[in-house]
């Protein structure tokens, strides 16, 4: 598995703000999709173009256009919705794909209540959407599902993660084609399973609903 965590003072400078309890959920909003516009430029540096011929004002000459089958983008519902926006802004030609998951704040254990992606998944790039990593659950789950339905490239990408919850999905996707793109990695996990110094609940943060 692959971790990169984006070192740009742009990101830092945005993530700072997203920390501050004060900052109210439509700036919350904004910067999150600014943010993961940043982390996706960082995500899609190995994604798969093929040639085309273009013609110029002056030449013809060869570029490139994203290949097909397009990669798909998967938002873990709902604060991975929150991100949407961000991916699709530098990636629009890809498709979308959802994932409902939700963590048992007791047990700290992910299921999944929804899902609308395609069958077969063995030759698309998947990048899979999901502001915190803590405990790893929920998006091990996610990532697993991907495995499961043929997915061999999966791309994780993430606001902040905690050393366990790296640790996890190491441990989990062993010899699996992972990548991790990291707005930051923060200290720990606190008893409640919350990522600190962290932001929060992303999901109430990016809503409201708190």
């Amino acid at each position: 598995m692959r971790v990169h965590v984006a070192d740009h003072p742009l990101i830092t400078h945005k993530l700072s703000v997203l920390r501050d309890a004060r900052t109210p959920s439509p700036v919350f909003r904004q910067l999150t999709s600014e943010l993961v516009t940043l982390l996706a430029y960082e995500a899609t540096r190995g994604v798969r173009v093929a040639p085309i011929e273009i013609t110029t004002p002056v030449t013809t000459t060869t570029g490139v256009k994203i290949a097909d089958p397009r990669p798909i983008v998967v938002p873990i519902l709902r604060a991975g919705l929150g991100m949407l926006e961000g991916m699709v802004t530098l990636l629009p030609t890809a498709e979308v794909g959802f994932l409902g998951m939700v963590r048992n704040e007791e047990t700290l254990e992910p299921s999944t209540y929804a899902e609308r992606l395609p069958d077969d998944l063995s030759s698309r790039q998947c990048f899979v959407l999901d502001p915190m990593l803590a405990t790893g659950g929920s998006l091990g789950a996610a990532i697993e599902f991907l495995f499961r339905r043929g997915a061999k490239d999966v791309t994780a990408i993430c606001l902040l993660a905690a050393p366990e919850g790296v640790a996890a999905i190491e441990k989990q996707v062993a010899g699996r084609d992972v990548t991790l793109v990291l707005g930051a990695l923060d200290e720990r996990l606190d008893e409640r399973g919350y990522i600190v110094p962290g932001l929060g609940d992303a999901g109430d943060r990016l809503y409201g609903t708190v």
